[in-house]
């Protein structure tokens, strides 16, 4: 039977997500919410998603931390999904998520935004189940409706703090058809990163150590791409882009660290060590 932790908000995206898997019999469902102390009435979110829990009839957990209400968008996400890969170690499930077609949508304009990389094109694409992404939100509303669920509404997405509110309202006007196209685009996308990745890996080899000649001659693009591969993506552009300049300059017996990658250089070859 499969195993899952069914990270539910109390919004009503995972509240529908949890209705249609609770409804799945098949399945082996864990409950998990994360508060993050943001809100002062955050606490009311734990409260009905626990009742969601015994509601179905499944195992509940739950963690709170006090982040404040400075806190970024990316830390609230950081510590949220460190507590579910707890959970889902603890367990030894997979995670489960509420993303939709408008959140792929959204995270692709908010990447294209900071000016990503292709690969920010290639959004949400990990070990996490994400079972609603051929669905939009106006789909889960009226799910929602004719099923007579309740949920809780964050008031946290009515503001401008945080970048993807702002998005979100800009592409409240795009049609479904739009989305769709886009949703195509997106499944293309991680098909070839998923190519990119094993050439990469077959050309670049296991390491440790790697060929710094080899690194000056293929070009600052591909380049980037196998020290994305050789650091395990512990590295931003910019630090790689550093590393790369290293590789070129530095002298042996240097040293270069960041982001928990260490590399060590003699005249020829570089080894990379990831630090804990």
């Amino acid at each position: 039977m499969n195993k899952y932790i069914v990270a539910v908000s109390g919004g009503i995206d995972s509240v529908v997500m949890l209705d249609i898997l609770a409804r799945q019999k098949d399945y082996e469902l864990i409950v998990a919410h994360f508060d993050h102390g943001i809100r002062d009435d955050s606490h009311l979110d734990a409260e009905f998603v626990e009742g969601l829990a015994k509601k179905y009839g499944l195992k509940f957990e739950s963690k709170r931390e006090e982040l404040g209400q400075k806190a970024s968008e990316e830390l609230a996400r950081d510590r949220r999904y460190k507590f579910l890969r707890e959970i889902a170690g603890k367990y030894s499930a997979k995670i489960v998520t509420a993303h939709h077609i408008d959140d792929v949508v959204e995270t692709i304009a908010i990447n294209l935004l900071r000016g990503t990389g292709w690969r920010g094109l290639a959004v949400l694409d990990s070990d996490i189940t994400r079972p609603l992404t051929d669905k939009t939100k106006s789909d889960l509303i009226e799910y929602a409706k004719i099923n007579n669920l309740s949920w809780r509404e964050d008031s946290t997405n009515l503001g401008d703090k945080y970048l993807r509110n702002q998005v979100r309202k800009k592409l409240a006007k795009l049609n479904d058809d739009f989305k769709f196209q886009l949703l195509g685009l997106w499944a293309e996308q991680k098909a070839l990163k998923n190519k990119i990745n094993e050439e990469v890996s077959n050309l670049i080899g296991d390491g440790p150590g790697y060929s710094r000649y080899f690194l000056t001659h293929v070009g600052d693009k591909v380049a980037v791409e196998l020290l994305r591969h050789i650091t395990s993506a512990k590295l931003t552009r910019p630090q790689i882009i550093k590393l790369l300049h290293a590789i070129k300059t530095i002298a042996a017996g240097k040293t270069y660290s960041a982001g928990g990658v260490k590399v060590s250089f003699t005249s020829r070859n570089f080894t990379v060590e990831l630090l804990k």
